[in-house]
This record gives structure tokens, C-alpha cells and sequence, in this order.
């Protein structure tokens, strides 16, 4: 049985020191032993940025993707085999700008992929721009005099858009986002993990010591009910997103896979995909 060590290989990460990058990467692969995963059984498909390197420091199968494009990557490898476990990964400005269309559509199908987003508040590869979690007011070098727009609430835009796994982690919170990941990797459905992952060299705002002041966990909040989604809603709302731990999880709803009319049991990986010449003759004739 395989350990979180059988998902390290020798790719040393070239994170800036103090990345809370780090520790989503650990989480990741102690999770995936956690659930008795082998490395050959799980995919790791990222974005482009700092975070979509993650991809590459994992033991495992992976696909460094284009930027926005980790989840219509991740779901194309779920249909096509059903047996890996996939996880799509990258940054805020990856997940919440040029891939927002993505993130709502993977989250309306309900496809059985986790997706985590590594939530830094800025845009950190380019050196430092504003992204659509940045605050208003936020000074960076795209926005000198403080940005005009206000900060997209990734995890209410989830709940209104239907999702069924919606949960939130502090990089600094390994067991916590380690048993997080666990449970969306065991969920049957499209699962949403943000995680507040402070970047030390151009977020001088959102650093640990502020998110460690401003979180509230949820499961300090007495008579918290992760299945109610009208009041999961409004904890949020109350705490201005600022909550770790399962917000909400729809256990009801079926997969994409579960609806999906003759989607077949047996993975496309593993099918034969061969042409009898008789019939290939047929199909070239309708274009003759």
C-alpha cells in the first residue's frame, strides 16, 4: 500500500521560500495515500502560474495545462478513464478570471473531478498584479492607486451555482486540508477547494499572521450544518468568506457520469478502438 512518500518524486519545487504552495502539495500526497490511492492511480492536471507547477512535483500521472484550461484538461481525462482519480489545481487568477467560464460549467455538471485552488490574492508568476481576489483598494503594479473593482466571493458563486462539494483550507492547516482533500477526492461529484495560500514576495497584505487573525473555522461555530445550503450561504455572507472547513456537501445529487446515457463502464482507455475494414468502408462512403 502506498504512502505519502511513493507520491514524491525528484523534482525539487522552485516555489519562493515561505509559499504556503508547499503545503498544498503535501496535502495532496498524504491524502491520496490517506484514500489508498497508488501513484498510477491519480492524475494531476494544473493550470498555468506559480501553482500550476504542482503538476510536475507530484508522483504521479500529470498534465501541465494552459492557463484557465486545467479543468476542461481534467474532465476530458475523467470521461476517457473512469478509474483515475483526478484532481485539477492552480491559482486564483487560473481558476477566477480566464477560467472562470470553466470553473462554473465543471461545477453545473457535477463531474466527479476535485478542483483546488491555490488562493493567493495576486497574481504572482507575472511579479505581482492585481487578480480577482484582490480587495478593494489593493495597491500592486497593475493598480498603483489601489484596485476600483470588488473581489470576486469564489466560494457564494459556487453555492448559487449548484455545487455540490464546497469547501475551504488555510495552507498552514495541513490536517485540516489534507482531511479536506480526502473528502472531496471520496465525494461523488465535482468538489471546490480554496485554499488561502499566502504569497510571501508580492502579498504583503494577505500574509499569514492576517489570514491567522481574520479566519474563523467552522467547525467552531456550534450547530453548523454543512447540508444546508441556504445557511451556508449566509455564514459566509456573515463572515465575508473568510471560513475553513466544509462549507457545504450535497450528497444527493448524482454525478455527471451517473446521468450520462450510455457512458459505459468499462474505460475508454481500455476499450478496443479498432475498425473492422468492412465497416470503415461504410463510414468513408457517406462522404463520397
Amino acid at each position: 500500500m502506498a504512502t505519502f512518500k511513493d507520491f514524491r518524486n525528484n523534482v525539487k519545487p522552485n516555489w519562493c521560500p515561505g509559499c504556503g504552495d508547499f503545503s498544498v502539495q503535501a496535502a495532496i500526497q498524504r491524502a491520496a495515500a490517506n484514500v489508498g490511492l497508488e501513484p498510477e492511480n491519480l492524475a494531476v492536471i494544473s493550470g498555468i502560474g506559480c501553482s500550476g507547477r504542482i503538476s510536475g512535483y507530484i508522483n504521479s500521472y500529470g498534465v501541465h495545462g494552459i492557463h484557465g484550461r486545467s479543468l476542461p484538461i481534467a474532465q476530458g481525462v475523467k470521461m476517457a478513464n473512469r478509474d483515475l482519480t483526478v484532481i485539477a489545481s492552480g491559482g486564483d487568477g487560473d481558476g477566477f478570471a480566464i477560467g472562470m467560464g470553466h470553473t462554473i460549467h465543471a461545477i453545473r455538471r457535477n463531474i466527479d473531478i476535485t478542483y483546488i485552488v491555490m488562493d493567493n490574492q495576486i497574481y504572482g508568476l507575472t511579479k505581482g498584479q492585481t487578480s480577482p481576489r484582490s480587495q478593494t483598494g489593493f495597491k500592486t503594479k497593475s493598480t498603483p492607486k489601489g484596485s476600483i473593482e470588488q473581489a470576486i466571493a469564489p466560494m457564494e458563486m459556487a453555492l448559487t451555482a449548484g455545487a455540490t462539494f464546497v469547501a475551504q483550507s488555510f495552507s498552514t492547516d495541513l490536517k485540516d486540508l489534507t482531511a479536506l482533500i480526502e473528502a472531496g477526492i471520496n465525494h461523488k461529484g465535482f468538489s471546490l477547494i480554496n485554499v488561502f495560500s499566502p504569497c510571501v514576495t508580492y502579498n504583503k497584505i494577505n500574509t499569514y499572521d492576517w489570514f491567522k487573525e481574520n479566519l474563523t473555522k467552522l467547525s467552531d461555530i456550534e450547530g453548523y450544518d454543512t447540508s444546508n445550503r441556504e445557511a451556508a450561504m449566509q455564514t459566509l455572507m456573515e463572515h465575508n468568506g473568510l471560513v475553513t472547513g466544509l462549507i457545504y456537501q450535497n450528497t444527493e445529487r448524482k454525478s455527471y457520469q451517473e446521468l450520462l446515457h450510455g457512458y459505459s463502464e468499462q474505460p475508454l482507455t481500455k476499450m478496443n478502438l479498432d475498425l473492422e475494414s468492412g465497416y470503415f468502408d461504410k463510414l468513408v462512403a457517406e462522404f463520397k
